[in-house]
């Protein structure tokens, strides 16, 4: 068994380091949601407008959060930076619901939704659904297991495989698209479908489609150069995504009347790509929308693991010197892998079984309300450390001091207040799975605190 002082080596550099940032985010969200995106904004203009909003404000949130990170260099991400500035209690709830809720949530979301792209795509029984979802996931964890050098290599040719459909539909649909861009106006079409048209919600779409861009953080202790690196990574990586969000939107338009964008719903890439390429455009699109997941799930497995490695380094989980365990032979977090996989068996297994109570896409969606929470205090946390560390030199220093931190404190509000209107008893869920985690984190610590003082 390894000492709490070995740490992960630092293997990560500046391009790895986007290509996470990057992949974690582009999912499914550039295939689908111009569509929904429209529909609440009315018109093309505004739809345009609310991506890049969305975009503004998570470079908001993405360069506050690498301010703070440029101080709080070691592994762990949001977890480390709530528990250094707030105290190990709020640390705990911060990496419980990154752990225990959100993390595997999301990474079952993602297995099931790859088991319905890949057997639909090859006309395969749903019999095949989750062999072929679980398959995928074993042989992505494999490779996190083996070697981050090998975790590194998927993320870098999915994220630049994902990004080929893509420019493929932006070049061609500048060039031979026959819409407009600009002017398109659906705002009659929604009300009498009674729909809402609501910019507010737009962009709330859009905050969606951009999550994941905090992921990079848990591993900044294996960063070659975190104060240099993660702030560099956060500003090209979500200029990248917030460039490619907006691009195939005006491609979209450019190929597509409104009208039509708002009737093909979520296969509306596929259509455009249809127009396109002919019959082979629909299988582009699907198939880099599969190896778009594939690189998502990929860098979920990269990155949620270094939660738990770091709250058992701090003695803050059960069976710590099990979960903080390194491989001598493959140098990964083997204990957190086996920590991250037993947790999403055990929801997969329960989403199976219990499909009506127990929904992964819920879970995970309600889960971000939480996060958001930790998200905040985070960018409050950079008014303390600037308080607390007055007068010293900094290695990054967010822009625009204090205009981008309030910024994203007040992207943060919006998503809160939204997802309180909206859905106030999947919030109150939310709220009642994050308390859950008080009473483990009293035991947890009198256990530890026991042990220690032997």
């Amino acid at each position: 068994m390894h000492s709490d002082k070995q740490t992960l080596k630092p293997t990560i550099g500046l391009f790895t380091a986007v290509t996470i940032i990057v992949g974690t985010i582009i999912g499914s969200g550039v295939f689908v949601k111009p569509s929904s995106v429209l529909e609440y904004a009315g018109t093309s203009n505004m739809a345009l407008w609310a991506w890049i909003v969305g975009g503004v404000l998570t470079l908001a949130s993405g360069l506050t959060i690498a301010e703070v990170g440029a101080q709080i260099t070691r592994t762990g991400g949001l977890y480390a930076y709530i528990k250094d500035i707030y105290g190990s209690f709020w640390g705990f709830l911060t990496g419980y619901t990154l752990t225990v809720l959100y993390g595997p949530a999301i990474i079952v979301s993602l297995i099931l939704f790859l088991g319905i792209l890949v057997t639909n795509f090859f006309a395969l029984s749903q019999f095949w659904i989750i062999p072929i979802g679980a398959g995928i996931f074993l042989f992505l964890l494999t490779m996190n297991v083996i070697g981050t050098y090998y975790a590194n290599t998927v993320q870098n040719i999915t994220t630049l495989a994902k990004l080929i459909p893509i420019f493929a539909i932006v070049v061609f649909g500048l060039i031979y698209g026959q819409s407009g861009i600009f002017g398109h106006d659906v705002t009659q079409l929604v009300l009498n479908k009674d729909g809402t048209v609501n910019f507010g919600r737009a962009v709330l779409a859009t905050l969606f489609a951009y999550d994941g861009w905090i992921m990079l953080t848990t591993m900044s202790g294996e960063m070659k150069h975190p104060q240099k690196h993660l702030p560099l990574a956060m500003l090209i990586g979500i200029v990248t995504v917030t460039l490619v969000y907006v691009l195939i939107n005006v491609a979209v338009f450019k190929i597509l009347p409104a009208t039509d964008i708002l009737n093909y719903g979520n296969g509306v890439s596929a259509e455009a790509a249809t127009v396109l390429f002919g019959g082979i455009g629909a299988k582009i699109v699907n198939i880099g929308l599969i190896v778009s997941i594939i690189g998502t799930l990929n860098g979920k497995l990269m990155t949620f693991p270094r939660i738990p490695f770091a709250m058992a380094q701090d003695h803050l989980l059960p069976g710590a010197k099990w979960v903080k365990y390194i491989s001598r032979r493959f140098e990964t977090p083997i204990g957190a892998h086996a920590v991250m996989t037993v947790l999403t068996v055990l929801i997969l297994t329960l989403s199976i079984l219990f499909p009506s109570i127990f929904d992964a896409d819920y879970l995970s969606e309600i889960t971000i309300f939480v996060i958001y929470f930790f998200y905040m205090a985070a960018f409050v946390g950079l008014f303390i450390l600037r308080h607390q560390n007055k007068g010293r030199q900094r290695a990054f220093s967010v822009p625009l001091y204090p205009i981008l931190p309030i910024l994203a404190l007040l992207g943060g509000l919006f998503i809160v207040v939204n997802t309180l209107i909206s859905d106030p008893l999947g919030a109150g869920i939310a709220v009642i799975g994050l308390l859950a985690g008080a009473p483990l984190y009293w035991l947890t610590v009198k256990k530890n605190t026991a042990t220690h003082s032997k």
